[in-house]
């Protein structure tokens, strides 16, 4: 494991858990080793009498790899560093398994395919979204030609209060960390579109901006207070938009306590300088399938969720899955997210509903059971696929465009096609790229002059 944030704690609780009896966790990475000894003693606390895992500073990544043995490597560091831990290892010997975004640029991208190509070893990106059992309806749907050829896709992705403001917070702030929005976060739902169409971007044209975060505009509608982060800071008491690390066992241990190491702040002003990143973008795509694709993404809503709606030659197939109805401002609490003042959800749940409209007919309702765990379900199904059989099997499968990573080494193929790789990771991180070089110059990038996969 390299990177043993908050995120790394879905892995290394799966591998010292229900995957320990065919996985050895044998080594923690990361530049902080406060955050290494905190993880270790979540497994401890969960697992009694289980040696603590060997932890190794970055700069002693390759010695890891040789000294335990490694044969897989899970990345869950910052999304800049994902390729260089990715190439690293590949070139060991190692397969891969990296969270998203695979990486933040094109350059980066490339460079983790020559490698992969090169070494012959696997790489699989961490696409929970694929697994949700909703997720996974709505590809059966389109494929077994429910709604005849998909002509358009209208994709609405709102990030509340609780969570949007979150990324304004981190190292995500600043788009040479994490890409920006559009490729730390949207890529999960470019690589939902591109494996719901079985297709890939060919032209991008968008447009985005900082709205609602950030200095400047928090000035103009009075949000902005005087202070760089919220700890000891008299000026952040009461701001809805405060994270208070003290008051999170998880939090204070991951990231307060370990502040003495590496000066990182996790809970910074989200109307402080510094905010690189947009949270009001908007995009159209072309696909080499010829359907397009209508999309936004909304970081400061009052609810959480998304509506994505499918046009075809037969029908039409709608999708709307309500995570938060609301949040409120007076109250903390810590649910399977972030730890975030104001971030208490109402009174109403949420809800999914898929709907069939097919010409001719009266719109029928897809009954889905949802799933247990983060991610609508799809967490604990991304584990089960990630840790079951492919591993070890060796490699260079060169699945590729969702086929799954077990295809041509012997493991039975998911006929889904929910196992990503390098190649998929790619294609999704290309929408993202051109989004923001549009961005930028105003104009529309053909995907192709960036990244030809």
């Amino acid at each position: 494991m390299v990177g043993l944030g908050a995120r790394a704690r879905l892995f290394t609780e799966a591998l010292a858990g229900p995957y320990a009896d065919r996985i050895d966790l044998v080594g923690f990475c990361d530049v902080n080793a406060h955050r290494m000894a905190v993880h270790n003693g979540w497994i401890a606390a969960d697992h009694p009498g289980r040696e603590p895992v060997p932890a190794y500073a970055a700069e002693d990544f390759e010695v890891m790899l040789h000294r335990e043995r490694v044969d897989l490597v899970v990345v869950c560091s910052v999304d800049r560093t994902h390729d260089d831990y990715i190439v690293r290892a590949l070139e060991a010997g190692c397969d891969v398994v990296t969270e998203k975004p695979m990486t933040t640029d094109a350059e980066r991208a490339r460079r983790i395919l020559e490698a992969r190509r090169r070494t012959g070893r696997d790489v699989r990106v961490a696409f929970n979204y694929r697994y949700n059992p909703v997720h996974s309806a709505v590809r059966e749907l389109i494929a077994a030609g429910e709604i005849g050829e998909v002509g358009s896709v209208h994709f609405e992705w709102l990030l509340d209060l609780r969570h949007g403001a979150d990324y304004f917070r981190r190292w995500h702030r600043d788009k040479a960390n994490s890409g920006g929005l559009m490729v730390h976060k949207s890529t999960h739902h470019f690589d939902l579109v591109n494996w719901w169409l079985g297709t890939g971007p060919e032209t991008v044209f968008a447009q985005g901006g900082l709205f609602f975060y950030g200095d400047e505009a928090g000035r103009r509608r009075g949000l902005a207070r005087p202070y760089a982060r919220a700890h000891g800071a008299a000026a952040a008491e009461g701001d809805p938009f405060a994270v208070r690390l003290a008051d999170s066992d998880v939090l204070s241990a991951l990231y307060l306590d370990a502040e003495r190491e590496d000066g990182y702040h996790r809970d910074q002003n989200v109307f402080g300088p510094g905010v690189t990143i947009e949270d009001d973008m908007a995009v159209l795509v072309r696909y080499t399938s010829g359907a397009s694709l209508t999309y936004h993404l909304t970081a400061y809503s009052p609810w959480e969720g998304y509506r994505v709606a499918f046009n075809g030659s037969e029908g039409r197939l709608e999708l709307l899955v309500e995570e938060s109805t609301w949040v409120r401002s007076d109250v903390e609490v810590e649910g399977s997210g972030p730890v975030m003042h104001g971030s208490a959800v109402g009174d109403e749940a949420g809800r999914t509903e898929l709907l069939l409209r097919r010409f001719w007919e009266r719109p029928r309702e897809v009954k889905v059971a949802s799933g247990e765990g983060g991610h609508g379900g799809g967490d604990v199904r991304m584990l089960a696929d990630l840790f079951g059989p492919w591993v070890g099997v060796g490699a260079g499968s060169g699945a590729g465009s969702g086929s799954g990573a077990g295809s041509d080494s012997g493991v039975s193929a998911d006929p889904l096609g929910r196992a990503a790789d390098a190649v998929d990771g790619a294609r999704s991180l290309v929408t993202g790229l051109a989004a923001n070089e549009s961005f930028e110059t105003g104009l529309p990038v053909q995907v192709r002059d960036l990244l030809d996969v």
